[in-house]
């Protein structure tokens, strides 16, 4: 059985920042995120607040700033009930489902600032809490203004990598390849590829790391896809090993990607993972471009993903 990792002691441990700690799990999740749950912090963190509405998906935002502004309507119209409708001036009904209608159609005229339809406030405690209730609109609307600038100017990046890696047939030998594409039609320029390979070290009980070599680590254009090829030589830390020995070290693959945004001018970076269970052994990518009839290059995100064997 092939002893693994096959890493020179003499040489520093290319450790990422991930800690030495062997564990059962992958580091990197294949989204990019880290493998990582903290504890022993309290249950509302106000100082995440702005990093969790800047981040979380479109969707949740944007049923979060529905939910937002019916639950303020809401207490406000309870508070307009409270006081009674009697200090409005309206010309609506009198049911129970005509006032609480009328208090929250009121409260959400008030909070966006738009002016009073049929009804209007008639005492000076109405007047007052309508005053409040607009001093809350304009700053809650400013805060959601603010948020969505910042969720449309963040640049990030929008690679897609493909499910799984292979080792493939390599100028004579082999290679441990995997590829990605931008999925979005922007720029994206002067990108480098960094993969490392972290294991255990059966004689230290320890995760060590090193930094594959690469055929090419960085590329000056991204027009279409690069597959990342780290040759299986005689000086790789993969030459003579199989899938059994890369599970049984519990290796990983960790993927770091740097390119510049040439739309936001400004540096992005994605990552991402593979695992042994996660390479196909015998297997090569499918060509992803094609050339149309009036010359263009066409490119098939969708194959990005496409293997055959070899």
């Amino acid at each position: 059985m092939t002893p693994l990792p096959r890493f020179n002691r003499s040489l520093p441990n290319d450790d990422l920042g991930l800690g030495v700690r062997v564990g059962p799990g992958r580091s990197v999740n294949k989204d990019g995120t880290f493998n990582v749950r903290r504890a022993g912090l309290p249950f509302f963190r106000g100082y995440e607040l702005y990093h969790r509405l800047i981040t979380m998906g479109g969707f949740r935002f944007l049923a979060l700033l529905f939910l937002g502004f019916l639950v303020a309507n809401a207490l406000f119209a309870a508070v307009y009930l409270g006081i009674g409708m009697d200090q409005f001036i309206r010309t609506g009904g009198h049911s129970r489902l005509d006032r609480l209608m009328d208090a929250f159609f009121f409260s959400a005229q008030t909070l966006t600032t738009v002016g009073y339809g049929h009804i209007s406030p008639n005492s000076h405690l109405v007047s007052a809490v309508a005053a409040f209730e607009s001093l809350l609109g304009l700053l809650s609307f400013a805060l959601a203004t603010g948020l969505l600038y910042g969720r449309f100017s963040r640049p990030h990046a929008q690679m897609r990598f493909s499910q799984r890696a292979v080792v493939a047939p390599y100028r004579g030998g082999t290679a441990f390849m995997f590829r990605f594409v931008n999925r979005r039609s922007n720029q994206l320029i002067e990108v480098e590829a960094t993969v490392v390979l972290s294991c255990n070290d059966p004689e230290t009980g320890t995760r060590r790391f090193v930094t594959l070599s690469l055929e090419r680590s960085k590329i000056n254009l991204f027009p279409t896809s690069w597959t990342v090829v780290h040759p299986i030589d005689e000086s790789s830390p993969l030459s003579g090993l199989t899938t059994e020995d890369l599970e049984r070290a519990q290796a990983e693959f960790i993927v770091l990607i740097k390119a510049f945004d040439d739309t936001f001018a400004q540096t992005i970076y994605q990552r991402t993972s593979y695992i042994a269970g996660e390479i196909l052994w015998g297997a090569r990518f499918q060509p992803m471009a094609t050339l149309a009839v009036d010359g263009v290059m066409e490119m098939d995100v969708e194959k990005v993903d496409a293997t055959e064997v070899v």
